[in-house]
């Protein structure tokens, strides 16, 4: 499609959604639940073509694939097909003394047009799970699904096209130069999940016409193990959740904290915990049939560089390192020896590439987290929930987990988000639905009577003597 007729066709569809976007104002519950029922069940009975999608796009395993695209979506659906008429119920507020004799009360807009843009490294579910939201708080959306997986992307083009007319929600492929001029436009809403770089731009963007932003961003997401930590334990979850989809995910542990004393034993329960995952039968992990690719050849030469690097710097490869750029594959990788100043600490890795820290001193493992970014996520693996609870206190990050890593992406009653660098804004189950609303207040109030008419001038003598009171007693 050439400029002008992606510009056109935006241009078509935005004005579309804009004037829809006002009768959906009104939109029942009933209408807006009856549209997720036919989402949930088109997801359902397409499961197969997911899959295949996927696997096209970068040999994502069928249950993997089950796992962190299809479950979370169905399971988003359903969680707010059970609670939309609840999350949408007016909701009554305490009337304060000094407005005795009105009445007042919160009710849920929706904000309007918005605009989705997912990412590539869970393009179904990332692009679903915030539509899902969308249509529960009654806006129309563009959904904006990655070029870098043209496969994944078609197949919600397809789904949309199916199931929604196109003045409600509609999918529109491309590159930068649709993101582009969809930024331009005067969105009510835009929530975009990517890098804090692009997220910088979308804000700037949003900023023209002041609409509001959800930033699903990402950062370097830290795992600290006390000196009591469970090691076995530990190193099992860091793995099967660093790993997973090839390490490319945004809540993925980054890099690990570790007292100095434990590191080496903490190694050799990582090294058993991949060869279980990946390893099976004394295969190599780049002949397992449940270790996907990296994403593209650009992506590839990126990480395999972060291991030259902190190779040639000293690093330590503990656990594999092995590459194949024919099949864009990087096997599991663990490092050791790892400094600060090194590449693979530099930026969040997004890859399956491990970098272990030592530390001697728990507050000054915590306070070399706080001189970085805030993290999307941090994990803490420990014994004591004192323990636990300190480190939570003393560090931030938009989520956290205890003794496991990445659970929290799917508990609805969670919201799910950053913190300045990693992201704004929250999103999953009932903080989706209010990311897309406008939690508008009223307040009603009786013809004919003020309670606050004695406080308008002409001021006089008697009236501070009534404000004299508020200010004392209420």
């Amino acid at each position: 499609m050439d400029s002008k007729t992606l510009q056109d066709r935006i241009n078509q569809v935005f004005e579309q959604q804009k004037s829809h976007s006002l009768n959906l104002r009104t939109s029942s519950a009933d209408l807006r639940i009856g549209m997720l029922r036919r989402l949930h069940d088109w997801i359902l009975e397409h499961r197969q073509d997911i899959r295949d999608a996927l696997f096209a796009d970068y040999k994502k395993p069928n249950i993997e694939t089950d796992i962190t695209e299809i479950y979370p979506s169905l399971s988003e659906a359903k969680n707010t097909i059970k609670n939309l008429k609840s999350w949408m119920r007016v909701k009554r507020v305490p009337t304060p003394v000094t407005f005795l004799g009105t009445s007042a009360h919160i009710q849920y807009e929706p904000k309007g047009a918005s605009l989705i843009v997912a990412p590539w490294n869970y393009p179904f579910n990332l692009a679903i799970g915030p539509l899902i939201s969308a249509i529960s708080a009654g806006c129309t959306a563009i959904v904006k699904p990655s070029e870098m997986t043209p496969n994944t992307s078609a197949l919600i083009k397809r789904m949309i096209s199916e199931l929604f007319d196109e003045n409600h929600v509609c999918v529109i492929e491309g590159g930068l130069e649709a993101s582009q001029l969809l930024f331009a436009k005067p969105f009510d809403h835009i929530f975009f999940t990517g890098s804090p770089a692009v997220g910088k731009i979308v804000m700037r963007s949003a900023s023209e016409y002041l609409g509001s932003v959800t930033l699903e961003l990402g950062g370097k997401s830290p795992v600290v193990i006390a000196k009591d930590a469970d090691l076995k334990d530990a190193a099992r979850k860091i793995a099967s959740t660093k790993f997973i989809n090839c390490g490319q995910t945004c809540v993925a542990p980054d890099f690990v904290l570790i007292h100095a004393s434990m590191r080496d034993e903490f190694v050799s329960y990582l090294k058993e915990s991949i060869e279980t995952l990946y390893e099976t039968d004394g295969q190599a992990a780049i002949d397992s049939k449940d270790f996907g690719r990296i994403v593209n050849e650009r992506h590839f030469n990126r990480l395999k560089e972060l291991i030259t690097d902190a190779k040639a710097r000293g690093a330590v490869v503990a656990k594999g390192g092995k590459t194949d750029a024919s099949q864009n594959f990087i096997e599991p990788t663990v490092i050791t020896h790892v400094k600060p100043d090194m590449m693979v600490m530099l930026d969040e890795i997004f890859g399956p590439i491990l970098p272990i820290l030592d530390y001697t001193e728990l507050d000054k493992a915590l306070s070399f987290i706080n001189t970085m970014p805030k993290p999307l996520a941090l994990y803490a693996f420990s014994k004591s929930d004192k323990k636990l609870s300190y480190i939570f206190h003393k560090t931030s990050s938009g989520g956290a987990v205890a003794n496991d890593c990445v659970l929290h992406f799917i508990h609805h009653e969670l919201p799910f988000g950053g913190v300045n660098n990693s992201g704004i804004g929250k999103s999953h189950g009932h903080y989706g639905f209010l990311e897309f609303s406008n939690p508008k207040g009223v307040l009603k109030q009786r013809v004919g009577f003020t309670a606050v008419t004695p406080l308008f001038p002409p001021y006089n003598r008697a009236k501070e003597m009534i404000i004299d009171g508020l200010l004392k007693w209420f």
